[in-house]
């Protein structure tokens, strides 16, 4: 009985010590996460007053009305939009521990089985990807979910609205670093004599946006461990300043947090109020990187550091200014209302130099959620091929996409130049934000009813309470058309335009693929040795097509009668989930007879994996295909499916054979493995051998098919990619013409090929160039 206490004893201090560890990591990603995800909500208080009252011929009465209505819809939308429902809501709606809009659209297509995105993303295929992704199991079918997958348009436009809230991001990333650091610069106004700070504030904002987006490419980790501290010294600075206007200009005005002030704000300045609620949106810019950036740490932590640390220093820092304000009628310009007029005067230069290292934090967040999203919509063949680097070893989410980061730099600098006022910046900079969230809204209470299995009235009041609020707020923003909204509208139309027009081009590249793949009959007909010179090596034929052969490998038989020994039909597949499991990354197949040597191996990345570099890529690809020929000599004794008009039996393949390369001979006694080991090779030859248990039992054609793999790894591998031209077929409309022969192409020649193929050496490359006429 003892040692049964004692043992529970020591069980339940190990099971202490790892709850003790799992808060300390947890605390460390909440610090951690100040540094990249509220950098941008937390400068919001740098422009939101005097974004407010800007414009709008708002008088100021001795009751502050006007005052106390401004901080108690800043409360209250802070409260409502960020607090309940980000943090508490929409956070809990991740795909795979993954955020943003095209998080929410993948999580809706994978149980709807309503996907669009071609080789991932099909009604049929999506099925086999819940295995791939641990997605099981039969769901109850709601009407919602039925008319989703009977209707192709409203899967459609489903898709064009992830792609506006995408795209709306997108200029967000434009937007926001300008807004920030212009807001920041601003406070030379106060610090410089009288028209002196025109001439400064622009030249110091563009160059501090330059060393910003020069900053990226040294990742997110760095530069966000670097900015935490930033942050927690500007949370604390404006949560102190505010408690001091409070206490010293304006201890009720706590009062303005009660919503009648709201009613009374409206009642008295009608349409000046609601033209202000552009302004007073700004309050929540930052909440919708905080969800995109949720790959990058936990919901709890994310949760911890916004409710405990974030959420009260916004609330004083805003209380603060009004309070400062009310007691301040008299303004000579629009500058008085902004933040740094109720810093004391002896704290102002501290506070500017601490407001714009926080600016440069705030844009941080947006511009790592802009790298995020850019990825996904790559990886589900929503935007062209763009060069990604992955800043970090150990975290998925953390990438620097360069042509992405300078294109975001120049048009950031485009808006500051042109503009150069906080006005017009605010003003773009909210439309933007609203439509995010607008479309987040929608996308979200289809979350609830068919992710969630709630009644369709929870989701119905989740989209008509949030909705209702920002459809106000979105049209206080739309009427600013003029006055700088015109510029995210802009933006994401040219993006949309970007988006559609690949997504439709690569649509119509893979229906050709299906229509002009080979039958495997074609394939039968020519003999084991496919008439053709088979010399040694391993050839890799890169395709889309999950099943079939590709148009491309009888074009190049056809014109050059020579392959490998070996040829392994190879399909990377871009799945709809943030990250596939690795024992579940790899299926293998056999196409025709064992002594044609023919493989189709279908790879599976999430849009958020890591794809690896060839030499590593090439053993594992390899190690799989040896473990399907051992496994397949057990249960497979025909060798080939007989009915030739199915697709081919893939195997998920979990763990391949041990493969050991060397550039020398080893002694056979020092593995405790049976060995296929290759003879009569030169000393200083590359050897290849596989590791295999001693338990298995190896019979003897499946040794000769693991030597011939053997051999003909040793020999080399060829890479056999497609280089298509796509080109509308004669008879087609106008517009398809101008899509497919201009446009399409145009992106196709000034976009980067797949991931893979950036990594294959180029002396082992050998490109097919094919027409599609579509």
């Amino acid at each position: 009985m003892d040692l049964e206490a004692a043992g529970d004893a020591a069980a339940a201090a190990a099971r202490g010590k790892r709850r003790g560890e799992s808060w300390r990591a947890t605390l460390l990603l909440a610090y951690q996460s100040l540094g990249v995800v509220y950098g941008d909500v937390a400068t919001s208080p740098l422009y939101v007053y005097k974004s407010a009252f800007a414009g709008n011929d708002i008088q100021h009465s001795a009751g502050n009305e006007e005052i106390y209505g401004v901080l108690s819809f800043v409360f209250w939308t802070l409260t409502l939009i960020t607090l309940v429902k980000y943090v508490l809501i929409v956070l809990r709606a991740d795909d795979g521990g993954e955020g943003g809009t095209f998080a929410l659209y993948s999580l809706i297509c994978r149980h709807v089985r309503a996907g669009l995105l071609p080789g991932g993303g099909t009604r049929d295929e999506l099925m086999e990807d819940e295995k791939a992704t641990g997605h099981r199991g039969e769901r109850p079918v709601s009407r919602v979910r039925a008319v989703l997958e009977k209707y192709r348009v409203l899967q459609r436009l489903l898709l064009l609205f992830a792609l506006l809230g995408t795209c709306m991001v997108i200029g967000d990333g434009v937007l926001t670093p300008a807004v920030s650091v212009f807001s920041a610069v601003s406070g030379l106004e106060l610090s410089m004599e009288k028209e002196q700070h025109k001439y400064i504030e622009l030249p110091v904002a563009c160059a501090i946006l330059i060393c910003l987006f020069a900053l990226q490419h040294y990742g997110t980790h760095k530069v966000g461990f670097l900015f935490a501290p930033i942050v927690c010294i500007w949370l604390i600075c404006i949560s102190a300043i505010g408690f001091y206007n409070i206490i010293h200009w304006d201890p009720h005005v706590y009062r303005a947090l009660s919503p009648y002030y709201m009613y009374q704000f409206l009642k008295k300045t009608q349409t000046g109020g609601w033209m202000s609620l552009g302004g007073i949106l700004l309050c929540v810019t930052g909440s919708e990187a905080m969800y995109a950036d949720l790959g990058h740490f936990s919901q709890s932590s994310i949760q911890i550091a916004f409710i405990s640390v974030v959420y009260p220093a916004l609330v004083l820092a805003y209380m603060g200014q009004a309070a400062f304000i009310s007691q301040h009628h008299n303004f000579e310009s629009s500058y008085q209302i902004g933040f740094y007029v109720s810093v004391p005067e002896s704290l102002r230069w501290p506070v500017l130099v601490i407001a714009i290292l926080a600016a440069v934090v705030g844009s941080q967040a947006i511009i790592t959620g802009t790298f995020s999203i850019i990825k996904q919509c790559s990886s589900l063949s929503c935007f062209p091929g763009v060069k990604i680097v992955h800043t970090s070893s150990t975290v998925h989410g953390q990438i620097y996409i360069p042509e992405i980061n300078w294109m975001l730099m120049i048009l950031c600098l485009a808006v500051t130049v042109g503009f150069r006022d906080t006005k017009h910046l605010a003003n773009a900079q909210g439309l933007a934000v609203i439509t995010v969230m607008l479309v987040t809204t929608c996308l979200m209470s289809l979350v609830i009813v068919l992710c969630w299995n709630k009644s369709i009235f929870v989701a119905l009041g989740f989209l008509l309470f949030f909705g209702t609020i920002e459809v106000l707020y979105f049209s206080a923003s739309l009427v600013k058309f003029h006055e700088g909204a015109w510029v995210p509208i802009t933006l994401s139309f040219i993006f949309m335009v970007v988006m559609c027009v690949w997504h439709y081009g690569t649509i119509k590249k893979y229906e050709f693929d299906v229509q002009n793949k080979v039958s495997v009959n074609w394939l039968l007909n020519l003999g084991p040795s496919l008439g053709i010179v088979r010399v040694r090596g391993i050839g890799l034929i890169h395709t889309e097509l999950m099943s079939g052969i590709p148009a491309i490998f009888s074009h190049f038989v056809t014109n050059l009668p020579a392959f490998h020994q070996v040829l392994v039909f190879l399909c990377v597949k871009s799945v709809p989930v943030p990250h596939v499991q690795p024992e579940e990354r790899f299926l293998v197949g056999r196409i025709g007879p064992k002594e044609y040597r023919l493989y189709r191996v279908i790879v599976r990345y999430g849009y958020r994996d890591v794809q690896k570099d060839d030499l590593e890529f090439e053993k594992e690809l390899v190690s799989n295909i040896a473990e399907f020929i051992r496994s397949s000599g057990e249960y497979d004794k025909n060798g080939f499916l007989e009915d030739t008009d199915k697709p081919e039996k893939l195997s998920p393949i979990s763990t391949g054979i041990p493969l050991w390369e060397e550039d020398r001979d080893l002694d056979a006694s020092v593995s405790p493995h049976k060995e296929i080991d290759q003879k009569n090779i030169a000393p200083k030859q590359k050897k290849t051998r596989f590791m295999i248990p001693k338990s298995a039992q190896v019979d003897s054609e499946v040794r000769r098919e693991l030597q011939e793999l053997m051999d003909a790894r040793e020999a080399g591998m060829s890479f056999i990619l497609g280089h298509s031209y796509m080109k509308a077929k004669s008879g087609s409309s106008f517009i398809k013409r101008i899509v497919i022969n201009f446009f399409y192409e145009f992106l196709r020649k000034n976009s980067r090929g797949p991931a893979y193929a950036a990594n294959i050496p180029h002396a082992s490359t050998l490109e097919v160039g094919m027409v599609y006429q579509v």
